[in-house]
C-alpha cells in the first residue's frame, strides 16, 4: 500500500472558493447534453418530482439500459398469475399438496429459480433455506418455514452482498385462516415476481459483488422467514451492504380510483433500529437522525433509479414502514444491515388481506385482475438499476470520521481505504443540515483524508467511493 493510503490527512487544503467551484462543476457536469439519459432529461424528471436532482445522481449507462430492456412485463404477469393459482399460500397451509398451498408454491418457485441459474455457468446457486418454527405468535404448532434463496456470486468482490426479496406467503381476512382462498396477487406475488425476474435477467451477467434474490415465507405470520435469513447472514458475518424488500408493488391505483403509474414509495428509517446507547448519545450531540445507512441507501436509489431509464419517480418516505404495518426489511434492520421497503404509491385495501367475495356489488380479494403488470415491471427496473449499480460500484466507505481534536472552522474528514480492486478514489459530499439530498460533491482523489474550509458545525458531510468505471458507492456518513 502506498504511503498516501496510510496517512489520515489530505494532501491539500482547498480554499472555500475552490471547494464551491469544484462542487458545482461535479454537480452540473454534462448538463447541456439533451439526449435520453442526459442531465437535461433527468432534470425534467426531477422537476416533475418537485425538486432538483441530487448532486450525487448517477446517469444510467449503456450496460444498465440493456439490462433494463430485458425486464419483461409478460413474464411478470405469468409469475403473478401462477402464484395466485395455488389458491392459498398461507404459511400454515398444506406443504405436501402438489396443487394447492404454500408447499406447491415453494416447489414451483424453486424449480423456476433453478432454471434461471442454469444460464449462469455455475455462478448462481439456489437453496431451500428451511427450518422448523416452534409455536409462537400466529404459529400454533411447529411449522416448517422455507425461503427460496438464489445467490449470484460476485466475480470481483464476492464478500460484498446485496439482497432483494418478496414474500410468497399470503393471507385472507383472518390471519389464522389457512383454508380459504388467499391468492395474494399484490401482497405479495408482485414482490416475488420482481425478485424472480431480476434473478432471470441477472443470472446471465457477471456482477462484481454478490446478489441474492429471495422469496421468503412467514411474513404475514410475523416476518419469520426474513428473520431466519437475516440471522443466518449475521451469524456468518456476511457483509450485507444493502437489502430491499418489495412488498405490495402490484398496482398504482388507489382506493379512490386515482392512479400514479410512475411513482413508487421507498420506506427508509432514520434513527437505526439497532442503534446502541453510545451511538444514541453521539447522535444527540452532533445530529445524523436523517443519515442512517438505510437513508443513504434510499438516496442511492434516487441517484440511480429515478430517471428516464426506469420511467419512475422514487418517493423516499422517512419512516421504517407504514402505520400498523411492517415488512421483511425489519429483521435486517434489527441486525444492523441497511434495508428499505418498496411499496406502491397508494394502496387499495379492498384487495389486501381480504376474503375473496362480492359485497354490495364490489369485488374484494387480492386477485390478479387488480394488478398492473407493466407497473410491476417498472418497479423491477427501479430495483435493477439500484442493485446493478451497487454491485458494479465499489463498496460503501468504512471508518469515516470527522476529526474533532481541536476547535477550528475547517473540517477534516478521514476514512479507511477499501479493498475493491477497481477502486479509483473518493469524493466528499456535503449539504446544509436542512437539505434532504446531497447538494455538493468535491473530488478527493485516492486518499484516506481530506480537509475543507467549511465548518463541520454548519453542514453535514459524507464520503463515497468511485470506481474506475465511474460508478459511485452509496454515501457513508461520519460516525
Amino acid at each position: 500500500m502506498s504511503p498516501q493510503h496510510d496517512q489520515p490527512t489530505a494532501t491539500t487544503t482547498p480554499s472555500r472558493r475552490t471547494v464551491l467551484t469544484a462542487a458545482t462543476a461535479v454537480a452540473t457536469a454534462g448538463a447541456a447534453l439533451a439526449v435520453p439519459g442526459s442531465a437535461a432529461a433527468e432534470q425534467a424528471a426531477a422537476d416533475r418530482a418537485g425538486g432538483p436532482p441530487p448532486a450525487t445522481r448517477q446517469r444510467p449507462g449503456r450496460e444498465l439500459r440493456a439490462l433494463l430492456a430485458e425486464i419483461d412485463p409478460d413474464r411478470i404477469e405469468a409469475t403473478v398469475r401462477k402464484l395466485a393459482s395455488f389458491g392459498t399460500r398461507h404459511t400454515l397451509s398444506a406443504q405436501d399438496d402438489p396443487e394447492r398451498g404454500i408447499g406447491a408454491a415453494r416447489d414451483w418457485i424453486h424449480e423456476r429459480m433453478r432454471a434461471y441459474a442454469e444460464a449462469s455457468g455455475g455462478r448462481m446457486t439456489v437453496e431451500l433455506q428451511s427450518y422448523v418454527q416452534e409455536p409462537a405468535s400466529r404459529i400454533p404448532e411447529p411449522t416448517r418455514i422455507t425461503n427460496i434463496v438464489a445467490t449470484l456470486r460476485g466475480s470481483v468482490s464476492p464478500e460484498r452482498v446485496y439482497v432483494v426479496s418478496g414474500h410468497y406467503d399470503s393471507r385472507a381476512t383472518d390471519v389464522m385462516d389457512a383454508e380459504s382462498d388467499a391468492p395474494g396477487a399484490d401482497d405479495d406475488a408482485s414482490g416475488v415476481a420482481v425478485a424472480m425476474e431480476l434473478a432471470r435477467v441477472m443470472a446471465r451477467r457477471r456482477p462484481a459483488a454478490t446478489l441474492v434474490f429471495a422469496a421468503v415465507a412467514g411474513e404475514e405470520q410475523g416476518l419469520y422467514g426474513a428473520a431466519y435469513m437475516a440471522e443466518r447472514y449475521r451469524q456468518a458475518g456476511t457483509d450485507v451492504q444493502g437489502m430491499f424488500t418489495n412488498d405490495i408493488v402490484g398496482s398504482p391505483k388507489a382506493d379512490d380510483g386515482t392512479v400514479d403509474p410512475y411513482g413508487v414509495r421507498l420506506f427508509a428509517e432514520g434513527v437505526p433500529t439497532s442503534e446502541t446507547p453510545a451511538e444514541a448519545t453521539r447522535r444527540l450531540s452532533v445530529g445524523g437522525e436523517n443519515d442512517s445507512r438505510s437513508r443513504q441507501l434510499a438516496r442511492f436509489v434516487r441517484d440511480t433509479a429515478d430517471n428516464d431509464a426506469t420511467g419512475m419517480r422514487v418517493r423516499v418516505v422517512y419512516r421504517r414502514d407504514r402505520y400498523l404495518r411492517g415488512g421483511d426489511q425489519i429483521p435486517f434492520l434489527e441486525r444492523g444491515y441497511p434495508a428499505a421497503r418498496f411499496t406502491e404509491p397508494t394502496e387499495d385495501f379492498a384487495h389486501q388481506h381480504q376474503d375473496v367475495r362480492v359485497e354490495d356489488g364490489k369485488q374484494y380479494g387480492d386477485l390478479p385482475e387488480f394488478c398492473d403488470f407493466a407497473y410491476i415491471a417498472r418497479v423491477a427496473k427501479v430495483n435493477a438499476a439500484a442493485l446493478w449499480t451497487l454491485a458494479q460500484a465499489p463498496g460503501t466507505p468504512t471508518g469515516v470520521r470527522l476529526l474533532t481534536s481541536s476547535l477550528t472552522n475547517a473540517t477534516q474528514i478521514v476514512w479507511e481505504r477499501g479493498a475493491d480492486p477497481d477502486l479509483a478514489g473518493y469524493e466528499v459530499v456535503w449539504r446544509e443540515t436542512t437539505e434532504p439530498e446531497w447538494t455538493h460533491v468535491v473530488p478527493a482523489g485516492d486518499v484516506t483524508g481530506f480537509e475543507l474550509d467549511l465548518s463541520k458545525d454548519n453542514v453535514f458531510f459524507g464520503v463515497r467511493a468511485v470506481g474506475r468505471s465511474g460508478l459511485r458507492s452509496p454515501v457513508a456518513f461520519p460516525r
